[in-house]
């Protein structure tokens, strides 16, 4: 069976989950506004830069998680969906997906967004398979901690290679369908690297490797 892997953030959503959810805290008054606002953006811009501190990110973003009951956070990320989500929700990446499900391929999100905010959405697109950046969870609720590896640059290389063993499946005739800069690692290893909407360092390295490059936009 053939692999679709899809990025999340700016590929398949017209936007950054990661950063809206940091958006929707502080429009709910649910943090430090002036503060968690200039930290939140200050690390997305890191990260199209491609030099975020990841493990310093997630601990930064996680630590809500840690101090709120589950009941709650459901409630809030069922709003974080409505208001934030489904406004930037791609329909030309909706029936790529489609496109691809209906070919029989099996298709998987990967992305370097936690699985709190990205899990529904995968659910939301139709994607059973999720590789996403893990959250420690103790007793029935989050920790606040970041998990296993996480799933960014050379650790989404890391990360498929183990689900490859696991599941049985191969990048054998594989695509892998992504935005950014940060993805190099894992477009480089798959059979039909697309570059989406990319950011310019993606979209010049696109162009000279004669990578396909499309837009959902």
């Amino acid at each position: 069976m053939r692999l679709a892997l899809f990025d999340l953030d700016n590929t398949l959503l017209a936007g950054d989950s990661d950063h809206a959810w940091g958006e929707f805290l502080c429009q709910r008054g649910l943090v430090d506004v002036d503060t968690y606002r200039a930290r939140n953006d200050a690390f997305y811009q890191d990260y199209l830069d491609g030099k975020l501190d990841v493990h310093a990110y997630q601990n930064f973003c996680q630590e809500i998680l840690g101090r709120t009951d589950m009941p709650q956070l459901a409630q809030w990320h069922a709003d974080f969906m409505r208001e934030h989500i489904e406004p930037i929700v791609l329909a030309k990446g909706e029936a790529l997906v489609r496109q691809h499900l209906e070919a029989g391929d099996r298709v998987a999100i990967i992305t370097a967004t936690n699985r709190f905010i990205t899990g529904p959405i995968a659910a939301r697109l139709g994607v059973q398979t999720l590789l996403a950046t893990e959250c420690e969870m103790q007793d029935g609720r989050y920790t606040g901690r970041l998990i296993d590896i996480p799933c960014f640059q050379e650790g989404k290389v890391e990360r498929i290679e183990r689900w490859l063993d696991e599941s049985g499946q191969s990048l054998e005739g594989s695509y892998f369908y992504s935005d950014s800069r940060n993805d190099l690692p894992l477009l480089e290893r798959v059979s039909h690297p697309v570059a989406v909407d990319p950011d310019p360092t993606l979209r010049s390295i696109a162009e000279q490797r004669g990578w396909q490059i499309i837009s959902l936009r």
